[in-house]
């Protein structure tokens, strides 16, 4: 037989016909951070092209969002008004709270995720509440809980789990169904790794832990089988849609998940792989548009049906002009 596997590379058209693997706008979820205050729109020195926004400055980015046909925004909250429970992530007047008001008043069909968690608002910096020095799984539950709920009754569409917590997925599902919010979703971060690339997130969010690390609750990188039980676990408590955080270092996590579980998957491109690329984009040695639309197909290819980047509006520009 003379096959000449060349021959469906000889010109775009044909290759573009036999492309296995494609990126488009709807893949996308654009994170959003939002900070008390008025007339902000600050660039974020570790997030280079990204910004903080306060909520009467939110229509700027979320024109642009509705423009490009993005698949949807997570939103995360940025305040000075921290103490010990982190009790301004659950105050139904706290800034994500009014952020998602606001993005349904203006754009309602505009699907909105908001991030729970507490790291943002306790004064410790740690994900839930401590108890002697150490994170309280059980007693984390009952706040993780009243955040979600919160979100809810702002208008979240979906509500994302990001602490790593024991059962807190079947926690917030229970509280949502309990309190007339069944129609909610939950995607939650059910592979987590306890990762170098969160760096320049914890600067914009001003979320580093004061003491300690995250290492009992976040995941081993060196683990995988153990990922797998993380996720199956999510599944049965009720998770919609399934997150694997990092990404880029984290493929085979993502395929061994495709190829295990019919759920929705969800891949984090985090802010550690994104400020890398745009720090070699400024040197000059890299082609940033070709890099970060190779890496952001790596991730749909290894079995991702969404992608949350800090990338998404240049991507679909990109995508638009290819």
């Amino acid at each position: 037989m003379n096959k000449r596997n060349r021959r469906l590379r000889e010109r775009a058209e044909i290759r573009d016909l036999v492309r296995e693997t494609v990126l488009t706008p709807k893949d996308f979820i654009y994170p959003i951070f939002v900070v008390e205050g008025e007339n902000i729109k600050r660039e974020i020195e570790s997030l280079p092209g990204c910004f903080h926004y306060s909520v009467d400055r939110l229509h700027e980015i979320l024109e642009e969002i509705d423009s490009l046909n993005i698949g949807g925004v997570l939103i995360f909250g940025v305040t000075d008004k921290k103490d010990e429970l982190g009790s301004e992530s659950y105050n139904d007047n706290g800034i994500v709270q009014r952020a998602v008001r606001e993005i349904k008043a203006l754009y309602p069909k505009l699907w909105v995720i908001t991030d729970v968690c507490m790291c943002e608002y306790t004064s410790h910096g740690h994900c839930g509440i401590i108890k002697d020095f150490k994170v309280d799984n059980d007693e984390t539950l009952n706040y993780l809980s009243k955040i979600a709920l919160s979100h809810a009754k702002a208008g979240a569409d979906m509500v994302a789990p990001s602490d790593m917590m024991d059962k807190r997925v079947e926690a917030i599902r229970n509280t949502l169904d309990e309190n007339g919010y069944s129609h909610v979703s939950i995607m939650s971060y059910s592979a987590k790794y306890c990762s170098a690339f969160y760096g320049p997130f914890r600067a914009a969010a001003n979320s580093a832990p004061k003491f300690g690390d995250r290492k009992t609750y976040q995941m081993d990188p060196g683990n995988i089988r153990e990922a797998m039980v993380e996720i199956e676990e999510d599944i049965e408590e009720g998770a919609d849609i399934i997150i694997i955080k990092p990404a880029l270092s984290y493929l085979d996590v993502i395929r061994w998940a495709r190829d295990r579980y019919n759920v929705p998957i969800a891949a984090y491109n985090v802010s550690g792989e994104y400020a890398m690329v745009k720090a070699a984009s400024k040197m000059g040695t890299i082609n940033e548009k070709a890099i970060v639309l190779e890496m952001l197909l790596s991730m749909k290819r290894a079995g991702a049906d969404i992608i949350i980047t800090y990338y998404a509006l240049d991507a679909v520009k990109w995508l638009r002009v290819e």
